[in-house]
Order: structure tokens, then C-alpha cells, then sequence
């Protein structure tokens, strides 16, 4: 097989634990492995991705060689491969836009984004020049006109797109129709973890309706203190998370919950617990005899990587789209690694597709 030439915007903490997986598993073998959900996707192995471009606005990034920027403050994640070789990428200034909330100047500089002072790249051009064919949308949260810039960027470049943020493009019928016509695979929107909140709350949301057990209500609660936290304190940036959250959850119940009585998005900055997330989620429901029962969990987990290992196989799966020459929403690939996929389907469901998928016997 050859190679998977990616680009990446935002590189921030989910960048770096992508970045760091596939040189962290590029000589693995298979009955050693640990982490992946798929050691080969057909043919393709994490190995196989190779960046060729990226793009920040931050100052100690911009300008750098990726394998420092990875590095930089603000990032936070765990270093799990310190020895990362010089790929010979140079962090490109990209556009600034929306991408970083009015709030972030307020906090201390190891916390947040501090701004280059140079003009933009032209990043079409670059997208051009670098022989990418993915684009990984790892910009933050809340910043609409700046994917919308890099989505197009994608189109008049001719690269597919992972949507890994909840701005909604492969689920937008005037997109989907754009990619399409262009000939090219997106996979989005708002990438799930291996075991994180979302995916849990999905699954424990299932199993109380095979189970005979009335939802009634439901909150989860989430704190972390890296910067995808402190940008979500400006809460006219959270509405697309939380509707992407929440029909997540919504989507394993045959007649969804009230507005009152379900509650899931972010709630708080906690600068201490750097890329580590927890996560809080009660469920409160009726069983057999209409007895009362209730569901109380707290989840820890470290957030990027814990995301990067869904990102590797949606990139892997998009390449396979590009080989067969399939264009639009990857439906059954989005359905599995993203929280709002163009159509939900219950977890196994989706696990059933995207194996038929990778397997070659379904082509959407």
C-alpha cells in the first residue's frame, strides 16, 4: 500500500497525540499491540500516514518544525514519544478568524493561545504544493468561519476532509452536495473517543431500553483544564457541541427526553487537570414494578489520545474512499467515530459497517 499524506489545522493537543501515535505504532506488530482499534484497515497501517503540512496561529508554533511544535505550550498531553523524528514539516500561519474566543487573552500565557504576528499562508496553495490528500480539522471548538475557510480550502485544492470539531459539514446537505460534485470523502462530524464520555453515556443509554428500564433523566458533566476547556468557558461557542452531545445520547432512545430532563456538555476549566478529562454522567430511570433506580459514573481519561485513536482510523477509512473513488459523507465511518454523524445507528450497528466498509462490501 502507499502512503497516507495528511494535513493538519490546529495544532494543539489532539494533534500532538496523532502525531505522536504514528510514529508511537509505525514498526508495531499485531499480537503486541495495545490501543488500536484497528491494526490494519485493509491494507493500511497507522505507519502509513504521513504528514505533510500544517497549520496554527500560535506564535511558539508558527515557524517551527512540527516535531517541536507538538511540544509547545499550550499543550498539555501526555508525552507518550518523546523521540520524534524531523519530518521536515514547518508549522504554516494559517487564518486566524474565529478560531480563538475573546476570553483566552485573559488567562495566563502557558494557558492559552498567544497569536503570531504574521500574515496567513496561502493555504490552498500549500495544500497544493504538500501532496496532501486529507485535511484533519483539529481546530477549536466553536469556530465556525474558520472551518468553513479550511473546508473550502479542501474543495479548491482537492483534498477530503475529517471534521474532528462540531461544526457541522458532513451532515449539511449544501456541503455534502460540494464534495460530491468535486469528487472527494469527508468523514465528520465531532470526533468520538475510544472510551470517553460520549460513547459511555451512548452505550449505558442503550442498555437501560434493551433492558426494560425508562430513562427519565439524565446530565453528564465534564471538567479538564486543557485549552479546549478554557475555550469552551465563552458559551456562545458550545451550542453545535452540545447539540452534538446530546443527539448522540438521544440517539439510543426510541422517543427521545425532554429538554429538561437531559443535560450533557462541558461545564467547567480545571487548569490543574492539564488533557486529563472527567467525566460524571447520573441516569435516572424506572424498572420492573415501576421501582425507581438510579446510575451514577465518574470517568478519567487522558482526552487527546484518547481521541487520536478514533482519528487514525477515520484517516485510514477516508484513504480507502479515495482508492475507490467514493465521494461525499462516509456514512457508516462517520457513524462510528463521530458524535454527529449525517445518520446515527446504535454502536454495534455502526461497528457492523464500518468492518463492511474496510472489508470492501459497503460503499458509503
Amino acid at each position: 500500500m502507499g502512503r497516507i499524506k495528511i494535513a493538519i489545522v490546529g495544532v494543539g493537543n489532539c494533534a500532538s497525540s496523532l502525531v505522536q501515535g504514528i510514529e508511537f505504532y509505525k514498526d508495531s506488530q499485531e499480537e503486541k499491540v495495545v490501543g488500536l482499534m484497528h491494526y490494519d484497515v485493509s491494507g493500511y497501517k497507522v505507519g502509513d500516514i504521513e504528514v505533510v503540512a500544517a497549520f496554527d496561529i500560535d506564535k511558539r508554533k508558527v515557524g517551527k518544525p512540527l516535531n517541536e511544535a507538538i511540544f509547545a505550550k499550550p499543550n498539555c498531553t501526555k508525552i507518550f514519544c518523546s523521540d520524534m523524528p524531523d519530518n521536515g514539516v514547518i508549522v504554516k500561519m494559517g487564518n486566524l478568524l474565529d478560531g480563538v474566543a475573546s476570553h483566552m487573552k485573559d488567562y495566563p500565557e502557558e494557558c492559552t493561545f498567544l497569536v503570531a504576528d504574521e500574515s496567513p499562508c496561502d493555504v490552498v496553495k500549500e495544500l497544493k504544493e504538500s501532496g496532501a490528500e486529507i485535511l484533519v480539522n483539529y481546530l477549536p471548538v466553536g469556530s465556525e468561519e474558520a472551518t468553513r475557510f479550511y473546508v473550502q480550502a479542501c474543495l479548491d485544492a482537492g483534498v477530503a476532509l475529517v471534521n474532528c470539531i462540531p461544526v457541522f459539514i458532513a451532515s449539511d446537505q449544501n456541503w455534502k452536495s460540494k464534495f460530491v460534485e468535486k469528487g472527494l470523502p469527508l468523514v465528520g462530524d465531532d470526533i468520538k473517543s475510544q472510551v470517553g464520555a460520549t460513547i459511555t453515556h451512548q452505550v449505558l443509554t442503550k442498555m437501560f431500553s434493551d433492558r426494560g428500564v425508562k430513562l427519565e433523566r439524565t446530565y453528564q458533566l465534564n471538567t479538564g483544564g486543557n485549552t479546549d476547556f478554557l475555550n469552551m468557558l465563552e458559551r456562545n461557542r458550545l451550542n453545535s457541541k452540545k447539540n452534538s452531545k446530546t443527539e448522540a445520547v438521544q440517539s439510543q432512545l426510541a422517543k427521545p427526553l425532554e429538554s429538561q430532563n437531559i443535560h450533557i456538555g462541558p461545564s467547567d476549566y480545571v487548569p490543574w487537570q492539564k488533557d486529563n478529562k472527567v467525566c460524571f454522567i447520573r441516569m435516572e430511570g424506572r424498572g420492573f414494578g415501576d421501582i425507581p433506580m438510579n446510575l451514577e459514573l465518574r470517568l478519567s481519561v487522558e482526552d487527546s489520545p484518547n481521541s487520536a485513536g478514533v482519528a487514525i482510523d477515520a484517516i485510514r477509512c477516508c484513504k480507502l474512499a479515495l482508492d475507490r473513488g467514493i465521494s461525499g459523507p462516509l456514512i457508516s465511518v462517520s457513524a462510528y467515530t463521530m458524535k454527529h454523524p449525517p445518520i446515527q445507528y446504535p454502536g454495534y450497528k455502526a461497528k457492523k459497517m464500518m468492518d463492511e466498509f474496510i472489508a470492501g462490501n459497503l460503499y458509503s
